[in-house]
């Protein structure tokens, strides 16, 4: 499926892990899915509302499995936006929906090495194209993002490292086609990241 890599400026400031509420929403916080898993399907703001859809059933399932014991990886974030007209001129459907999934390494030292976080960009690259290659009406986009990992004990300054942000779009003409699509890019998406994560184990 289609990929890309995406600079986002204006994001020079670090995020911090753990982080505690979004700054721009207070009633948005840090949840440890690890910790308490049953956060998964009552605790994210933005997908609770379309609860039921085959969609998000497929992505609580990969948040599921991320935060399971002994995995090499964890999600740190996500935010939806669900189906409204499309502004996208070069996907010619009616509308899209968008999100994103933030995931580090469960050995958060293994975060302030940017070699081995990119190392997972490019897995989640190679992987995907070679997943689904004629699905056309879903993207996924990855950016390393600048984190302080705040509860590792060592100086401030030795606490900066990385993370991965994946980002996704899906379109359709309908809200249940866009749905449709969006099930099939997070199956997609999910199988990426067993295969790196194997790789990593």
């Amino acid at each position: 499926m289609k990929t890309s890599r995406r600079e986002i400026s204006g994001l020079d400031t670090p995020r911090a892990h753990p982080w505690t509420e979004a700054a721009s929403n207070s009633d948005s916080r840090y949840y440890d899915l690890k910790a308490q898993p049953q956060l998964v399907r009552t605790s994210l703001e933005d997908f609770t509302p379309w609860s039921g859809r085959g969609a998000v059933e497929t992505f609580y399932r990969l948040l599921d499995w991320l935060n399971a014991p002994g995995g090499a990886l964890e999600s740190n974030d996500c935010e939806f936006t669900g189906p409204h007209d499309n502004p996208s001129p070069q996907f010619h459907k009616a509308q899209e929906c968008s999100g994103r999934l933030m995931i580090l390494y469960r050995n958060l030292l293994h975060n302030l090495s940017y070699p081995r976080v990119e190392w997972l960009e490019n897995a989640m690259h190679r992987h995907l194209a070679e997943i689904d290659p004629e699905f056309e009406w879903g993207v996924v986009g990855t950016t390393i993002m600048r984190t302080q990992y705040v509860e590792l004990p060592v100086p401030d300054e030795s606490q900066m490292g990385y993370q991965l942000m994946i980002s996704f779009w899906a379109w359709g003409d309908t809200e249940d086609e866009t749905m449709a699509h969006l099930d099939r890019l997070f199956g997609n998406l999910s199988r990426a990241l067993h295969e790196a994560s194997a790789r990593i184990a």
